[in-house]
C-alpha cells in the first residue's frame, strides 16, 4: 500500500486516483543569418504536477474545505507524494468537477515546483509501516535512509534544496562525495 499523498500539514484521506506530472525545458530559438537557425537549451523549468481525485462519505465537503483552505495559504510548501520526488511546491489551482452532491466531491488539483532560495523547509516525512488506523501514522520514515539516484542535470545543491536540507548537511550525509561539484549519473546520494 502506497504512503499517503501530503502537502504542508495536509494529508490526503485517501490518495487521488489520477496524478500527471509535466517534465520541461526552456529552449530559445536564434536566427542565424543565411542559416536557417540555431536552438539554445536554457535548461529544465518547473515540474507541473496535476492529479484529480474524490472525497466519498458524509464528510466529503469537509475534507474538500480543508483541502481549500491550504489552497489559500500564500507560501509554497512540501509536497510529498507516494511516488514522485518530494518538492517544494506552489499549490496553483483547486477545482471542484461535478454537481453538488452531500456525499460526493470529485476535484483536480495543480502544483508547481519551487526552486527560489527563499526559505529552508526541513523535510519531516512520517509514514506507515503497515497502512493507517483512524488517520494517524505509525511509524516514521525521517530515521531510515533514504537515497536518490542521480540524473542527468542534478546538483548537489538541487538536491539539498529539494530535499529541505542545506548543502553541507547533504555533504555531510555523503562522505563518499570527495568533490561536491562533481556527482554522475547513476551515483546514489543520501538525502535522509
Amino acid at each position: 500500500m502506497l504512503s499517503p499523498m501530503r502537502y504542508k500539514n495536509y494529508i490526503w484521506p485517501h490518495n487521488p486516483r489520477v496524478y500527471s506530472i509535466d517534465y520541461n525545458k526552456e529552449l530559445v530559438v536564434h536566427k542565424i543569418p543565411f542559416e536557417l537557425y540555431r536552438l539554445q537549451n536554457l535548461g529544465r523549468t518547473n515540474r507541473i504536477m496535476a492529479g484529480e481525485g474524490e472525497f466519498v462519505g458524509e464528510n466529503a465537503y469537509s475534507q474538500f474545505g480543508m483541502l481549500a483552505n491550504v489552497f489559500y495559504e500564500e507560501k509554497p510548501g512540501l509536497l510529498v507524494h507516494p511516488l514522485w520526488q518530494v518538492s517544494n511546491a506552489y499549490f496553483v489551482s483547486l477545482r471542484l468537477e461535478q454537481e453538488p452532491r452531500p456525499d460526493y466531491v470529485r476535484y483536480s488539483f495543480v502544483f508547481w515546483e519551487d526552486h527560489s532560495t527563499e526559505g529552508d523547509l526541513v523535510l519531516r516525512v512520517t509514514g506507515s509501516a503497515g497502512g493507517t488506523e483512524g488517520g494517524t501514522q505509525s511509524a516514521s520514515v525521517s530515521s531510515v535512509p533514504q537515497y536518490h539516484r542521480v540524473v542527468k542535470g542534478d546538483t548537489l545543491w538541487a538536491l539539498a534544496k529539494t530535499y529541505g536540507l542545506t548543502l553541507s548537511e547533504l555533504i555531510a550525509l555523503n562522505p563518499q562525495i570527495k568533490n561536491p561539484n562533481l556527482i554522475y549519473v547513476g551515483d546514489e546520494v543520501r538525502v535522509k
